[in-house]
């Protein structure tokens, strides 16, 4: 009890002496400094998360939540693992279920433009571009994405269309949309894919260069390749398709080609 009365008056003597500095050299004193001066004072300890109580638990990490949470992910990698694993039939609609769910492509689209309807700003970990608008532009309706004519039809391979244009012809996007596949893909080439807010995508491939990056916003009408020249230069082509609710349509259902 002395030893915390001696301790009492030691930090009020200390104190007497920073304000006696205070008013001959009329310097600031940090706040935080007179802060834990007062809460000392009146017998208060002084808590921080920065030193002296890091075996404390910050308040916004649960860690017991958190081992919950990885302790449910293993189970469920677990139980799709005996699903594929086991030879029952009686798993087979399970299986089914789970491949189907693993083959469908993220509505990346479709999400970032409800994400910026409720919340006013694209997604942090999306490309962002002032010269774009956002994807939630799309309006369900297709444009032309290059003048020519149809050399190659949706009947001969089922899934899209081949368009002979002029040289040197700039592609253009059908509608606003994601880039979900910038690249080169088997059969087609350098490709790109845009995913629309309608869950529909449109295809563009067997082109000469591309112009747009994977996630990339891009608007209606907007320059997103070029098409590959023929030998001698005087024509250039590429290959569209449309897919939707994970089939393919013939392009020219719903656009208008000369």
């Amino acid at each position: 009890m002395v030893d915390r009365r001696k301790e009492i008056q030691d930090r009020i003597a200390k104190r007497r002496r920073l304000e006696s500095k205070l008013e001959s050299s009329r310097t600031e004193i940090p706040w935080s400094e007179m802060k834990v001066d007062n809460q000392e004072q009146y017998g208060y300890e002084s808590v921080s998360f920065e030193s002296g109580n890091r075996e404390k638990e910050h308040p916004l990490f649960k860690k017991e939540y958190f081992l919950f949470k990885i302790l449910g992910a293993a189970c469920l990698f677990l139980i799709v693992a005996v699903l594929f694993r086991h030879p029952s039939p009686q798993f087979e609609p399970a299986r089914n279920a789970v491949s189907t769910a693993m083959k469908q492509e993220f509505q990346f689209a479709a999400v970032s433009s409800w994400y910026e309807d409720t919340f006013g700003k694209p997604i942090a970990f999306l490309p962002s571009d002032n010269t774009n608008t956002n994807v939630a532009e799309s309006d369900g309706q297709f444009a032309q994405p290059v003048s020519g004519k149809i050399t190659e039809s949706f009947e001969t391979n089922g899934e899209g269309i081949i368009l002979e244009t002029g040289s040197n012809s700039k592609v253009e996007a059908l509608n606003g949309g994601l880039v979900i596949f910038a690249g080169t893909k088997e059969g087609l080439g350098k490709t790109i894919v845009i995913q629309h807010v309608d869950k529909s995508e449109s295809w563009y491939g067997e082109l000469e260069n591309i112009n747009v990056t994977l996630f990339e916003t891009v608007k209606k009408g907007a320059e997103i390749g070029q098409v590959t020249a023929s030998q001698d230069g005087s024509k250039g082509s590429f290959y569209l398709a449309i897919k939707k609710d994970d089939a393919f349509i013939d392009p020219k259902k719903v656009i208008s080609f000369e």
